[in-house]
């Protein structure tokens, strides 16, 4: 392809992703799905021939772009979501019951049921096994949008709070288990890498577990508020940037929070979502928070848009080359077993009640559950891992992860409009 025809090709992608959203409101098709099926369709023109798309040659680019992708998408979640998170308040704890939820019990039993149908059922090496687990485990900030909160919105506490329990259980958990997910990624590199989990377990528990984690949101809380009580309350005016109302502070915030914690050790995504909700926290009713938001949102959609091209690109030049029958036993699995039994499961046990904060009805915890958007964070997980540590079953890997995209990307998104409808006239038929 040349440059010209590069440009050309960017240039009329870029146009439909500025047209898409508005478009398809009315139909059950989403923008994801249509960018990645003009990429497969750009992947079979002769403008692609002799394009090398071989995911493990370009590891390390996947790696990165993806990092960006997910560190924006990341940014805007938190900035988003307009639930109070009080640690010294019980209640707010409560209302956010459905994140917990689905991090601490949804979340490691769908890592488990991954990993022991590729170990126990189809065969893969265990290493293997735990690592698409791994990857596959966490649901991503920036394909959800369909089904997750809009953006922040101006008021007091209470004025704002989200109303639909589905959307910010979905939100707040694709904020939040990109970096939870870490911990079980590494365990797969050091399964494969260091053999045998009694030389590596109890360290793995205590840092990689625990620590890093820690550090992470400690880091992004104290970036957080220092930038916040620069933005909105600095003694200076000129330094008060919430009121110049330039939005990129949003940007330098993403970057230093992520920086800081990866330079002490902690997870760089946990921080960034931290020090995302705790700007956001600083100043509820100001209306720098919607600035900030729409750059991120901007960026953000470019970026995926870029991502999702060349998912659909290389999905036409050989990225499922190494599916197989255990490869789509994997992904059928995971979106309509797994991942809604794991979720029904934990939304379910000992729940609130459905009229209090943080309570859902059994068919909003079914739509929650089923929901588990697989995406971009798959693809910088799987990239990290085999830069790490060899895995010979990569390139299998590849296309165990590209298919359970693809297979998300369509089933989730045909799905999610009319889901969404269903469920706002399952409500508004309930007696008040």
């Amino acid at each position: 392809m040349s440059v010209s025809t590069a440009y050309l090709v960017v240039g009329l992608c870029l146009l439909l992703a500025v047209v898409l959203p508005t478009s398809l409101t009315r139909f059950p098709v989403s923008a994801p799905m249509v960018l990645v099926g003009v990429g497969i369709l750009i992947g079979l023109t002769p403008l692609t021939n002799g394009l090398d798309a071989d995911p493990v040659v370009h590891r390390t680019v996947i790696e990165h772009f993806t990092e960006v992708t997910i560190l924006v998408a990341l940014m805007g979640v938190g900035l988003a979501l307009d639930r109070p998170l009080t640690p010294r308040d019980r209640g707010s704890w409560r209302r956010w019951s459905p994140t917990w939820r689905l991090l601490l019990l949804a979340m490691p039993l769908t890592i488990a049921g991954v990993a022991l149908i590729g170990w126990g059922l189809l065969g893969v090496a265990p290493a293997a096994a735990l690592l698409t687990g791994a990857v596959l485990a966490p649901t991503d900030p920036v394909l959800a949008s369909d089904v997750q909160v809009e953006g922040p919105r101006v008021g007091t506490d209470e004025e704002i709070d989200e109303e639909d329990e589905v959307r910010f259980a979905l939100t707040s958990e694709a904020g939040l288990n990109d970096g939870l997910a870490f911990p079980f990624v590494m365990a797969a590199v050091l399964l494969a890498g260091s053999g045998a989990v009694s030389g590596w377990g109890l360290r793995w528990l205590g840092w990689d577990l625990v620590g890093k984690v820690v550090i992470g949101v400690l880091a992004g809380l104290v970036v957080g508020r220092l930038l916040a009580a620069g933005a909105f309350r600095a003694p200076r005016v000129s330094l008060r940037v919430a009121e110049h109302g330039d939005p990129l502070l949003a940007l330098a915030a993403l970057l230093t929070a992520y920086g800081a914690s990866e330079v002490v050790g902690g997870y760089g995504f946990l921080a960034v979502f931290t020090c995302a909700m705790t700007v956001r926290a600083a100043d509820r009713s100001h209306g720098y928070h919607e600035a900030m938001h729409g750059v991120v949102e901007r960026l953000e959609r470019l970026l995926t848009l870029l991502v999702l091209l060349a998912l659909g690109v290389a999905t036409s030049h050989g990225l499922l080359a190494r599916l197989d029958w255990r490869g789509v036993t994997t992904g059928l699995a995971l979106v309509f077993v797994v991942r809604p039994a794991a979720g029904y499961l934990a939304l379910r046990v000992r729940r609130r009640a459905a009229d209090t904060p943080g309570g859902l009805t059994a068919k909003e915890a079914a739509a929650t559950a089923f929901f588990g958007v697989r995406g971009i964070g798959s693809i910088y997980y799987l990239a990290y891992a085999a830069g790490r540590t060899p895995f010979a079953e990569e390139r299998s890997l590849w296309s165990t992860v590209g298919f359970t995209i693809v297979l998300s990307v369509i089933v989730h998104g045909v799905t999610a409009t009319p889901a969404m409808a269903w469920l706002e006239g399952s409500r508004q038929r309930l007696p008040s």
